[in-house]
Formats: structure tokens, C-alpha cells, sequence
């Protein structure tokens, strides 16, 4: 494949109440830290528990900070147009120090319109309050004043600016991340009509992206994707609880029929779940991740068991990513410290 960088993407989804979600989730980072991965990225969902477990990413970072010692933190995605920029600049840059340097911040114009009136914002404006806040994040990682004061961020975070990432789900989004040196997140819940693969829709992206991107600044492209390895005798058990989340998948983010053979399902929406060789031969018909510098596996819309997601986890590292030629390991983890650019 494309010696990408393996990495490991959750929403915090595990049964159990919210503490144990939590205590969960960072048994999965700290797991992933051990077998190599090079970064962790979390999801920010507002007000529904099953959408999302984590409406504040900042003090679970923190915690997985203080519990590992190499694997990249990031966001994905913070809701910017919602929250306060200094906020997030001032918590982002508490845990890149706690950490060593190793926030990742993936910022996105979010996708639930019904979270924005609590936060007094509309979401018709999104993107022009997202513009303005990109600018605020961008002087208060750069050291000048904030919002036209002598205010400077506290504690310093100059290479943050040179950290930050793009979602977006359109080739618009993709050559504004590109022009601007940041890094590009694309989403394996990319809008797509049922006839397009996600790489279909994604490749232009990729390529628009490029184009824009400034001469000797290094391309940062992760591709989220759902895999899900379990061992054969753990296969059937785990496709019979993965049914009503890839219907739901189907239904909601795809507007497709949900009805029908499942493991057909599961290919319309790009999940990959199987035997160690079942999920190496589905990624590698995704073109998508030949183009990416990173690929975050999540065991989403599949919400399998904490064991389950332990062992796929071990499984992605020792047995898929070598396969596939995803790389791992520390350095592959220092890389993302290192692949910053100058801020402005």
C-alpha cells in the first residue's frame, strides 16, 4: 500500500456508563501506544450518547497523555464554529505540553445542525464563523495578540499552528486545507451517492488538495476507515452484533434501503470486518489509502465488544499493517511532531 502511518480512531461508543466508556477507551489508547501505533484521534459529539461519547476531547487527551509517552493526540474533529477559539487554543496547548509536543488538532465545521442554537450559533453561518475562528487559532498559535489585544496565549504552542487539520467533504474544503498548509481529514462517513465508492468521491479531494498545497510543504492526508479483525471463531458472534449499527449506518449517513444481505451492507459502507485476510483484501481495493500519509482505524458503526476492539487492535498492528505496508513504531510517531510548518 502506501506506507501510511497506522493509526487508531474512536468515539468513545463502548457499553457501560460514561466513566467506564472513558476507562475503556483509554485501555484502547494505551494498547495502541504498545503495539506501535503512531497516533490516537477522538471524536467530539455534543448531547447524544449515541452518537458520540465525548462532547470535550481536551481532558481525555490529557489523561491519555499522562498514561503514554509517544503516540500522537488528536482531535477528530473539534466543532469550531461552537466553541471559543481561545478555549481551544488555551486547552490544546496545555495538553502539547503535558504531552511533549504531541497534540494533532483536527478542527471541522461539524455535522449536527441541532447542537448549534445551545451554543447560540446558527448553523447556516457555520462556515463564515469557522473562517473567523481558524484566523483567531492561527494568531494565538503564532504568538501575536489575540482578537486586537496585546493578549498572547499562555502557555506558548508555536508549533500547533503547523499542526493543525481540515475535514472536510468536499473538494472546495480540500483545496482551502491545501492552500492554507494544513493537514487534510477525510471521514469514512463521506456523503456519497450508493453508486460511488468512497474512494470515488475522495481521490478529487486528495487531488485538489494537493494542488493547492504550498511548494516544500509536506502533504498530511489521514483517511479514517472502519476495520474491525477478530479471530474465525469470534467471526459470526461479532457479525451478528454488528447488524443493527451497519443498517443504521446505511440509513442514516447513506440513505440507502438498510434491508438485505448484510455483508452487502457492511461493502456499500465501507466496513471492513473480518478475518485478518478478509480485512486486508477489502483495504486494498480502497484507492483512497494509497493517497493517504495516515489511516486511523475505529471499530464504528460495528461497536463491537471491549475485548473485541482490544484484539482487532493487536490484530491492525502485528498482522494487517505489515500486509499493507502501514508503518509503525516511534518513529513513524515522532514523524507527525516533525511534519510542521513555519506559522506566519
Amino acid at each position: 500500500m502506501s506506507g501510511a502511518r497506522l493509526g487508531f480512531f474512536t468515539r468513545l461508543l463502548d457499553a457501560g456508563t460514561d466513566g467506564e466508556r472513558y476507562r475503556k477507551a483509554l485501555a484502547q489508547v494505551r494498547a495502541a501506544e504498545r503495539l506501535g501505533f503512531a497516533s490516537v484521534w477522538v471524536a467530539q459529539h455534543h448531547f447524544d450518547r449515541d452518537e458520540g461519547g465525548l462532547p470535550s476531547p481536551f481532558p481525555f487527551l490529557a489523561a491519555a497523555a499522562v498514561q503514554t509517552e509517544r503516540i500522537a493526540l488528536g482531535t477528530g474533529i473539534v466543532t469550531l464554529p461552537i466553541d471559543d477559539p481561545v478555549r481551544v487554543s488555551e486547552d490544546a496547548a496545555v495538553v502539547d505540553a503535558l504531552s511533549g509536543g504531541r497534540v494533532q488538532l483536527g478542527i471541522g465545521t461539524g455535522g449536527t445542525p441541532s447542537s448549534f442554537p445551545v451554543f447560540q450559533r446558527s448553523s447556516d453561518e457555520r462556515r463564515v464563523i469557522q473562517a473567523e475562528h481558524v484566523s483567531v487559532l492561527r494568531d494565538a498559535f503564532a504568538g501575536r495578540g489575540i482578537r486586537g489585544t496585546d493578549q498572547r496565549l499562555n502557555p506558548p504552542a508555536p508549533h500547533l499552528g503547523g499542526r493543525l487539520w481540515q475535514a472536510t467533504f468536499s473538494v472546495e474544503g480540500g483545496r482551502r486545507a491545501g492552500a492554507e498548509g494544513d493537514g487534510l481529514l477525510l471521514s469514512r462517513t463521506q456523503p456519497r451517492p450508493p453508486d460511488h465508492s468512497l474512494a470515488d468521491v475522495q481521490v478529487p479531494i486528495i487531488e485538489a488538495y494537493l494542488e493547492a498545497l504550498p511548494h516544500g510543504v509536506e502533504p498530511r492526508i489521514l483517511a479514517s476507515r472502519t476495520a474491525v479483525v477478530v479471530d474465525a471463531d469470534r467471526l459470526d458472534e461479532t457479525w451478528s452484533g454488528a447488524d443493527a449499527g451497519i443498517r443504521r449506518l446505511t440509513r442514516t449517513f447513506l440513505r440507502h434501503d438498510d434491508r438485505g444481505d448484510l455483508r452487502a451492507l457492511a461493502r456499500l459502507t465501507d466496513t471492513h470486518l473480518g478475518t485478518v485476510d478478509e480485512v486486508v483484501s477489502s483495504l486494498r481495493e480502497d484507492a483512497t489509502l494509497e493517497r493517504a500519509t495516515d489511516v486511523a482505524f475505529q471499530v464504528h458503526s460495528v461497536d463491537p465488544a471491549h475485548a473485541v476492539t482490544l484484539r482487532s487492535i493487536e490484530l491492525l498492528a502485528t498482522k494487517v499493517a505489515p500486509r499493507l505496508g502501514l508503518r509503525t513504531g516511534p518513529e513513524a510517531a515522532a514523524e507527525l511532531q516533525r511534519l510542521t510548518v513555519p506559522t506566519a
